[in-house]
C-alpha cells in the first residue's frame, strides 16, 4: 500500500545558520526567513530518519548526507521549524519514494558481488583441477555439468513463457533425455569417432518415443527435444575430444621444469595445453566485456541481451586475444604468433555467440537465470553457455586447421 505520509524528524541538530532556501510554508501559513547561507550545511552533524507510515507497516531508512544536500530546501524548512513537514502521497517524486531504499539497495549488490566473486574462485580453482587430472575424472565432471545443464534447460522449455506457444515433450522424455545427454561426454571418452552412432540411435528411440506417447505429439516436442539433445549432450562432448588429444607439446620450454610426481613431461599435452588457454580466453573473454561495458558501454549490441554493448564486446575480444597470446608465449604453444591470435578470434566469437543463444532461450521463457544452483551466478547454464559451442570450434581449429596440432 502506498505510504500516507512522509515524516522528517529531527533527532539531533547542531548549531547552523541558515537563510531562506526554502519556499515552502509552515504551519502557520507564513514563509520562514532565514540568514543567507555562506556555505553549504554540514549535514554530517546531522542525523535524519525518512518514516514512511501507513495502514499498516512503519518503515524508518537513513537518508544519504548526498540526498539531504539534493533536497535541502524542503529538508531545511522542516527542521528549522522544528516541527515534521507532512506531504502527500501526490507530491511525493520517485526520487523522494526511492531515497530511502538507497543504502539497501547498495549493501545488496555489494553482498551479490561478493558472492559472485567467492563463488567464482572456487569453481575456477576446480576447474582447473579437473583439467589437469584429465581422462575419467574430466569427463565425469563434465557428465554431472551436462545432466545438470540438461534438466536446466528442459526446464526452460517447460516455462510458461515459452510453453504458452508451443506443446513441451513430455517429462519422461524431458528425463531420458537428460540421462542419455549426461552418458555422451563417457561414450566420447571410451569409443571416440563412434559417438555419431550413439547420437543418432538415441535420437532415433526418443522420436519414437515422442511419436508413440498418448494424445496428439507436436512438431514443437520433436524439435525442442532434438535441439537439447544437441545444445546440452553433444556439443559438451567436444571437449572430452579436444581434452584427450594426445600429442606432446614436446617444443614447451615450460613442461620441462614440471616435477616428476606431478605428471612430468607426460601430462603436457596439445589437448591439455589448448584447453586451458581455450578455458582461460572464454574467463578472460567474459571479465574484459563486464568491465568495459560497465566502463564504456554505450552502444547496445543486440535486443537479445540489451545489457551487452558494442564497446564491452571490443573490450572482451581485446582481453581474450591478449590472453591467448600470452598464454602461447609461456607454453610455447601454438608455435605460431598468428595461429594464438586465431584460436583467441575463434574461442571470443564462440564464448559471445554460446551466450546470446542462451540469453534468447531465457527471454522467451521469461527468466532471468536458468537456475538457482550457483549463489550469485544462477544455473549451470548460465556459467557454461559461453563453452557450448566453443569446444566444437576450438577442437575443429586444432585438429584440422592448425598443421601437426601447432607444435
Amino acid at each position: 500500500m502506498a505510504p500516507q505520509a512522509v515524516e522528517f524528524n529531527r533527532i539531533a541538530l547542531a548549531p547552523l545558520s541558515v537563510t531562506s532556501l526554502c519556499s515552502c510554508r509552515s504551519n502557520s501559513g507564513r514563509r520562514p526567513i532565514f540568514p543567507k547561507l555562506t556555505s553549504p550545511p554540514n549535514f554530517q552533524k546531522f542525523r535524519f530518519n525518512l518514516e514512511l507510515n501507513s495502514d499498516s507497516t512503519r518503515r524508518i531508512y537513513r537518508i544519504p548526507s548526498g540526498a539531504l544536500f539534493k533536497n535541502r530546501r524542503r529538508v531545511i524548512s522542516a527542521v528549522a521549524a522544528e516541527q515534521p513537514e507532512r506531504i502527500d502521497d501526490s507530491e511525493l517524486t520517485n526520487e523522494e519514494v526511492r531515497i530511502g531504499g538507497l543504502d539497501s539497495e547498495e549493501q545488496q549488490k555489494s553482498s551479490q558481488l561478493k558472492k559472485r566473486v567467492i563463488f567464482g574462485l572456487g569453481i575456477g580453482i576446480s576447474v582447473g583441477g579437473v583439467v589437469l587430472a584429465g581422462q575419467w575424472v574430466f569427463t565425469v565432471a563434465l557428465s554431472a555439468a551436462v545432466f545438470v545443464g540438461a534438466r536446466e534447460y528442459f526446464e526452460l522449455v517447460r516455462s510458461r513463457g515459452i510453453a504458452s506457444g508451443m506443446t513441451p515433450p513430455p517429462r519422461y522424455v524431458s528425463r531420458a533425455c537428460s540421462v542419455i545427454c549426461s552418458l555422451m561426454p563417457v561414450l566420447t571418452l571410451y569409443f571416440g569417432g563412434n559417438i555419431d552412432v550413439s547420437v543418432t540411435s538415441a535420437s532415433f528411440f526418443v522420436s519414437m518415443a515422442l511419436l508413440l506417447q498418448r494424445g496428439n505429439p507436436r512438431f514443437a516436442q520433436l524439435s525442442s527435444t532434438m535441439f537439447g539433445l544437441f545444445y546440452c549432450g553433444y556439443l559438451p562432448c567436444f571437449w572430452v575430444k579436444l581434452r584427450c588429444l594426445a600429442v606432446p607439446a614436446l617444443n614447451s620450454r615450460f613442461v620441462a621444469s614440471w616435477p616428476i610426481l606431478l605428471g612430468g613431461q607426460t601430462i603436457w599435452t596439445v589437448g591439455l595445453v589448448a584447453t586451458l588457454i581455450s578455458f582461460s580466453s572464454i574467463i578472460a573473454a567474459d571479465t574484459f566485456a563486464f568491465v568495459g561495458g560497465k566502463a564504456f558501454g554505450r552502444t547496445p549490441l543486440t535486443s537479445v541481451s540489451p545489457k551487452k554493448t558494442w564497446e564491452g564486446a571490443l573490450a572482451g575480444l581485446c582481453g581474450c586475444i591478449a590472453t591467448s597470446i600470452l598464454l602461447a608465449k609461456i607454453m610455447c604453444w601454438p608455435s605460431s604468433l598468428s595461429s594464438a591470435v586465431a584460436f583467441g578470434i575463434l574461442n571470443f566469437f564462440g564464448s559471445l555467440f554460446g551466450d546470446l543463444i542462451e540469453s534468447m532461450i531465457k527471454r522467451d521463457a521469461g527468466v532471468k537465470d536458468s537456475g538457482s544452483l550457483i549463489p550469485g551466478h544462477g544455473g549451470i547454464l548460465d556459467r557454461v553457455d559461453s563453452y557450448i559451442f566453443t569446444g566444437a570450434l576450438a577442437y575443429s581449429f586444432v585438429k584440422k586447421f592448425l598443421p601437426l596440432y601447432g607444435v
